[in-house]
């Protein structure tokens, strides 16, 4: 999955993933209006309003991204209609063709850990068949509990020819609680990028690893760092946009053959009809506001790049 990524990328020029991380506030009147007026002011009516946001934007964007990267955790909130929605646009970007990177952020050990590898990355045995859970093609790992808490990733990644992205320097504003701690002399997320660096040496593609690292965009020297420490490993990049990154600060994250990162927006393209360059589309047309928004992403990075 990891050489199929690299070259979608390099195919269509575009190192770029949209973070389908649907609030129910992004979501245009109309549609929410629609789906309530089917189901009522429930849980499933809330759901199928973000299942329809997300397969209008989907349609207006998949042919132009390699990935999408849906944050789980913005369908939990609805309970299990969230979720039944969480799969169904997991199953139709994969039918549009898209990767799927879902931002699961797990993190746990043993038994615990193998079943959440098991349930979105692998396949887990009923009776006499194994069957796939979620099935997303790259999952986003909480390293925190150490080696058990990955290596049963690593082992389904190694098994599924899939990935994950594990967390190294994230884009909030209080990561650096933790993860800039130093210990001896050196920051955590140096230490946990070369143990990064290390899993993926176990589990390589043709010129990247399975294993990725996720690094903030608002931290552009320390992910120039962090380049350098994890030469193999594909960077999912947050933070672009929304939370400040720009795209001149995200030029060390790639590496001399303009692989080696893929930049995340989220908010900023699936709720761009918001945002006043984008206001001319209306809430009416939102998806094409976000297809216009994931073009001018596209000649952002891609413009930086150039200037490398």
């Amino acid at each position: 999955m990891i050489n199929l990524l690299c070259g979608k990328i390099k195919k269509l020029g575009a190192p770029v993933v949209v973070g389908l991380d649907p609030m129910l506030s992004y979501v245009p009147e109309h549609v929410v209006k629609k789906s309530l007026s089917e189901y009522g002011e429930t849980l499933e009516g809330a759901a199928d309003a973000i299942w329809q946001f997300n397969k209008e934007i989907v349609d207006c964007i998949y042919d132009l991204i390699p990935a999408v990267k849906p944050q789980i955790a913005m369908y939990e909130q609805f309970g299990v209609e969230g979720l039944k929605v969480y799969q169904k646009t997991v199953d139709y970007c994969h039918e549009k063709g898209l990767i799927v990177i879902g931002d699961v952020k797990r993190g746990d050990i043993g038994s615990t850990s193998a079943a959440y590898a098991a349930g979105h990355l692998g396949k887990v045995q009923v009776g006499s068949k194994f069957l796939r859970g979620f099935n997303e093609d790259f999952a986003t790992v909480n390293p925190y509990l150490g080696t058990d808490g990955v290596k049963p990733f690593i082992d389904v990644c190694r098994e599924e020819k899939k990935g994950i992205f594990i967390l190294v320097k994230t884009s909030n504003p209080s990561s650096g609680e933790f993860q800039d701690r130093l210990i001896s002399g050196r920051p955590l997320y140096e230490w946990v990028g070369e143990q990064v660096a290390a899993w993926g040496e176990t589990c390589m593609g043709d010129a990247y690893s399975y294993v990725g690292a996720v690094v903030g965009a608002t931290y552009p020297e320390m992910g120039k760092a962090l380049r350098k420490l994890m030469p193999k490993a594909l960077i999912l990049v947050p933070g672009y946009g929304a939370q400040g990154g720009k795209a001149e600060d995200l030029v060390h994250y790639f590496n001399e053959d303009g692989l080696g990162a893929i930049v995340n927006s989220s908010r900023g393209i699936i709720a761009a009809y918001k945002k006043e360059p984008y206001a001319k589309f209306g809430a009416e047309h939102f998806g094409e506001a976000s297809r216009q928004a994931v073009i001018d992403m596209i000649q952002d990075i891609g413009g930086a790049l150039k200037g490398k």
